[in-house]
């Protein structure tokens, strides 16, 4: 249950980023945030990372929504077996919930991360729960997944011994 409230708080931070950026900076306009840092600078972006695929938002918002149904499914079925599973499956599932509903109402992304140190994307708060969550799904898959079954067979090996051992 924490980690549904968990996705859940992130979807609605991100909403609410997204909505106070759209309605108080000027499309293409930006304003101080962090200095040196970062600058809240409101972008549309209607592709994907660093907008690629932009012509094809169609595309973006399909595989958004088979991500995020993947994701409820996997976590409905008990995939995700401890905190670091669940955590990143709380990370996807809200980056992947908070940039379908920009793709599905408004038919492009609300970004508005910039950072003033370097050269980078512009970025919102659900592409932050994607980029760590991505790669915390893939090690835990790599580290856990297919563990619990390798135990179990042993055990089930084991217990169709005799009780001699032989």
């Amino acid at each position: 249950m924490f980690y549904a409230i968990l996705a859940a708080a992130l979807v609605a931070l991100d909403q609410a980023v997204k909505y106070l950026v759209r309605t108080g900076i000027p499309l293409g306009a930006s304003v101080p945030f962090i200095p040196y840092l970062l600058e809240l600078t409101y972008v549309q972006n209607t592709g994907a990372a660093f907008s690629m695929l932009r012509q094809h938002t169609w595309l973006l918002t399909l595989t958004s929504a088979a991500v995020v149904l993947a994701m409820c499914w996997l976590s409905l079925k008990g995939f995700f077996k401890n905190r670091l599973g669940l955590f990143s499956a709380a990370l996807v599932l809200a980056g992947g919930v908070g940039n379908l509903i920009d793709r599905a109402v408004f038919g492009f992304v609300t970004d508005m991360f910039k950072t003033t140190f370097m050269d980078f994307a512009v970025f919102n708060v659900a592409d932050c729960c994607i980029t760590v969550g991505v790669p915390l799904l893939f090690l835990y898959v790599m580290l856990y997944v297919g563990k619990d079954e390798k135990k179990e067979g042993g055990d089930d090996d084991a217990a169709q011994l005799p009780p001699d051992g032989r």
